[in-house]
């Protein structure tokens, strides 16, 4: 395979469309901690997710999508408000082959394969479904590595260290060193004040996907937005009763823990759920639309009666916030709803606004959230 050629030949001069490019091999440590030798800068990729895009957007802004030669198709269905922002300025983006996911057993070795990747980018969430399938020793005997990546299970643990990965493999150290510098940066705005103020914590749900379906409630333990609510000086009441990232409340349980904020994540999901009672939120998202919606959720069971309702203190936030490496505004967003006077100064929205201008290829539009309090 061509993985052997480039192998062979790893430290000298390569041609490649009348680019003389340097090959290095070097040894990566994934997030998994296994180490993998590859070449640098990577040239030919598979993006196990769609969504990796974010990533890839902030390292190389000028070309996003340079060196991806393959994809899940998810982007388009989980996200497709910034899918359509994408493809609007890089219309290339639709000619990329999609696949079917590690997880659900649609992956192609043959078409991976024929694709001729240098590597292929996988999320930590596939790594059981990926190793059970045999997929990794199927692309090792082809000389194509998998390294994993995560922004999703753990993401404050494991999205600086995925960036610092795939700003190695593009030969791109500089640009991630900024980005995690700004996002530092961004996170102490909160975690600072908090921690000097000490402040009274309120009882915070986040509801996971709320109207997604009729079931109620999917929310999150001590990971993901479970996390972010402490940091952003609230208590989740779902710490304790869900032990893992993920899980499910009852109504009973969150009546009994009469929150004093609720979170609901939402986004377009025509894709799975056409209509759905979900809060449409994201890029350019319709504001009054997505409010009554938001509005409707309170009539549900599990919110009788509860102190959030009673105050208006019912939000909806980009469910992608959860699964990306702009967690920071997420933070930031949720901290200014749980205590807006001790963050009066701090804006959100300006923050996303800087962040699309200074480290994204797409323009910011508005919509990322909204409240019925709308404070």
């Amino acid at each position: 395979m061509h993985k052997l050629l480039l192998n062979a030949v790893c430290g000298t001069a390569v041609a490649l469309a009348g680019t003389t490019i340097l090959a290095d091999e070097i040894a990566v440590t994934d997030i998994t901690g296994r180490e993998v030798t590859v070449d640098v800068p990577v040239e030919r990729m598979i993006l196990g997710e769609g969504r990796q895009i974010y990533l890839l957007g902030a390292l190389q802004p000028e070309d996003p999508f340079a060196g991806v030669v393959g994809w899940r198709e998810d982007f388009s269905q989980a996200d497709p408000d910034n899918y359509a922002v994408y493809a609007e300025k890089y219309p290339e983006l639709e000619s990329i082959p999609t696949f079917g996911g590690f997880k659900d057993g649609t992956f192609d070795v043959e078409q991976a394969a024929s694709l001729e990747p240098d590597v292929v980018l996988m999320n930590l969430e596939a790594k059981t479904a990926t190793e059970d399938a045999g997929y990794d020793e199927k692309l090792a005997e082809l000389g194509i590595p998998i390294l994993y990546v995560d922004f999703r299970e753990d993401p404050l643990e494991h999205t600086i260290p995925s960036m610092r990965l795939m700003g190695k493999l593009l030969g791109e150290e500089a640009a991630a060193e900024a980005f995690i510098a700004y996002s530092e940066a961004q996170m102490a705005r909160v975690t600072d004040v908090i921690a000097e103020a000490n402040p009274e914590r309120p009882r915070v749900f986040i509801d996971r996907a709320g109207g997604y379906s009729e079931d109620c409630c999917m929310s999150f333990g001590p990971g993901n937005f479970g996390e972010y609510v402490e940091l952003a000086g609230g208590t989740n009441i779902a710490d304790g009763i869900i032990p893992n990232t993920f899980g499910t409340l009852n109504p009973e349980q969150i009546i009994a823990a009469d929150p004093q904020q609720v979170v609901v994540t939402g986004g377009n999901w025509d894709a799975y759920v056409p209509g759905g009672d979900w809060v449409g939120v994201g890029p350019g998202a319709d504001m009054e639309t997505a409010r009554t919606k938001l509005e409707a959720l309170t009539e549900r069971t599990a919110m009788t009666g509860i102190e959030a309702v009673e105050n208006d203190n019912f939000h909806a936030i980009w469910h992608q916030f959860y699964n990306s490496p702009y967690y920071f505004v997420a933070v930031q967003r949720l901290a200014k709803w749980f205590h807006p006077e001790l963050f009066a100064d701090l804006d959100p929205e300006a923050t996303m606004k800087e962040l699309h201008e200074r480290f994204l290829p797409v323009d910011y539009e508005a919509g990322y959230w909204v409240s019925l309090d709308d404070h």
